[in-house]
């Protein structure tokens, strides 16, 4: 593997080894170019993954303090945990279910297809989905996505089946058993899927795609990406032109270090890539690097989410195979007649005990919660995800008082529902209830959105730089040199999963920076 001088200016820094950052480095080292990615967790590998909920959440989640303000659920029940991502090599790539979505064309035109939506930031993306589609397609046959290249799709397990068969009841078409990441048969030297269940703790059969076994590995391969775990990055640097130079991180044994830079990509995810430049504020950015628009950190999105479960009179057993084993898709129009804007999909879900015992009712007990918790293996459960509206004001800062272990100002996430979201998530509460009472549920019950993990914005990509940070290749608009990997580049969330988009990204971006370094533009 490379080892790269610390001193070494030529080569591309990237913060973040998860979906964006670590594919961004494989696709870097593949043309060439020498790439260092810095990774603020530990290096574990498939073997080292655990299949229990506490045990794997104490590994891999990123357990860093935070901060929550808004009137959100979210900050209520779990107000330094407003984000459920990883610390680790591999980042929340690890831990995503696989669900893989292209966006909706309109989706990429929200201001022009939704209108001006009070309270609302909505902004069309500089992008559309016909410039986007050769990556996606490029995303899909590297990730090995389902139903796509006619790669076969999973089978269905249980918690899919009862799901499915409520939706044809209702009408529902568009119905399967989902485009997933998780190979369904051998490929690209990993396994198939063995329906052991636990996608979100590391899967054990390396059959999900991760850039921990599918593309930082391949990277490192050509002797020209190197991957420093344990690294967490303080600030970015830059010169007396404004052009960054370097960044300052921590290593392992809390040592300051220094490594020089020729460009610095940023992918820790909408939380932490906002913070980082926040942090990275100095004379000639004294607002946070990249921020002359006041930008930075604004219009945080996290998905309009929710859950539905029903318990049966026989076993279901939901926990048994894929986690996300189907979705319906129905609903992910935009149909204003049904009083929002924007449109959402039903995906299955299951949680195993401990986690459906958190989230279910946070905080809550006695006979309603103890019998729920008994009819478990006789549960099926679906999660609701769909369009939430941006909001200026739904932002990440820095906490005024509140500092980490290495003495940085930690995020503080503040957040509130738009009446959009609202107005959809009760939607989306009355028809999954239906779905499931049209198959004889004996009880349905919804529950409120769990800590985040499609964290999405806070450096949005517009045309103007008045209206966002970075460009339609995710490069700053005021350093050059400067780049956002991640899914906080999003300028709208739409109503699909967010990593292939952000994968597909990574992969554009990448053309674009070896072109722009060959003509040495940065």
């Amino acid at each position: 593997m490379a080892t790269f001088d610390q001193n070494d200016s030529s080569v591309v820094v990237i913060v973040g080894s998860g979906a964006g950052g670590g594919t961004l480095g494989n696709a870097l080292a593949q043309k060439g170019i020498s790439t260092v990615i810095l990774e603020a967790g530990g290096r574990y590998e498939t073997a080292d993954f655990i299949n229990d909920e506490w045990a794997s959440f104490a590994q891999l989640a990123w357990k860093d303090m935070r901060t929550t303000s808004g009137s959100w659920r979210v900050g209520h029940d779990f107000p330094n945990l407003p984000a459920w991502i990883v610390k680790a090599v591999g980042g929340s790539s690890v831990h995503w279910a696989g669900a893989s979505l292209r966006i909706a064309p309109h989706e990429f035109k929200a201001r022009t297809t939704y209108g001006a939506v009070p309270r609302a930031s909505l902004l069309d993306w500089p992008i559309s989905r016909e410039e986007l589609d050769p990556y996606y397609a490029k995303a899909e046959d590297r990730m090995g996505v389902t139903g796509t290249t006619n790669i076969p799709r999973l089978p269905g397990n249980n918690n899919f089946k009862v799901m499915e068969a409520g939706a044809k009841k209702l009408g529902y078409k568009i119905v399967h058993t989902g485009n997933m990441a998780i190979n369904s048969e051998l490929r690209d030297g990993r396994s198939m899927c063995l329906q052991i269940g636990f996608c979100f703790q590391g899967c054990k059969s390396a059959a999900k795609w991760s850039t921990l076994v599918a593309e930082i590995p391949k990277g490192e391969a050509t002797g020209k990406l190197e991957v420093r775990p344990n690294s967490m990055v303080a600030r970015i640097e830059h010169d007396a032109e404004g052009k960054v130079s370097g960044v300052v991180y921590f290593d392992g044994q809390g040592r300051e270090q220094r490594q020089r830079a020729r460009v610095v990509c940023v992918a820790g995810n909408s939380l932490e890539s906002p913070r980082l430049l926040l942090n990275s504020a100095s004379a000639k950015f004294p607002d946070g690097l990249a921020n002359g628009s006041g930008q930075v950190g604004r219009h945080y999105m996290r998905h309009m989410t929710g859950s539905v479960y029903a318990i049966f009179e026989k076993p279901v057993h939901m926990y048994r195979g894929t986690t996300m084993a189907g979705i319906i898709r129905d609903e992910s129009k935009n149909e204003p007649a049904r009083g929002f804007v924007g449109g959402y999909e039903m995906e299955t879900l299951s949680l195993g005990v401990p986690f459906m015992a958190a989230f279910l009712d946070p905080g809550g007990w006695g006979r309603s919660f103890t019998s729920a918790m008994d009819g478990y293996e006789r549960m099926a459960g679906m999660w609701l995800v769909g369009e939430d509206m941006p909001q200026e004001t739904n932002r990440v800062t820095l906490h005024h008082s509140v500092k980490d272990q290495y003495g940085l100002p930690v995020a503080n996430v503040h957040y509130d529902d738009h009446p959009n979201d609202r107005a959809m998530r009760a939607h989306g509460y009355a028809q999954g209830s239906k779905v499931y009472e049209a198959v004889g549920a004996t009880r349905v019950f919804h529950t409120t959105p769990y800590p985040s993990t499609h964290n999405l914005g806070t450096n949005r990509m517009s045309e103007r730089p008045r209206d966002g940070v970075v460009n339609k290749w995710g490069q700053a608009h005021e350093v050059k040199n400067l780049f956002v990997s991640d899914g906080s580049q999003f300028t709208t969330g739409a109503a699909c999963n967010p990593t292939l988009t952000i994968v597909a990204l990574a992969l554009r971006q990448a053309d674009f920076i070896a072109d722009q370094m060959g003509k040495r533009e940065i």
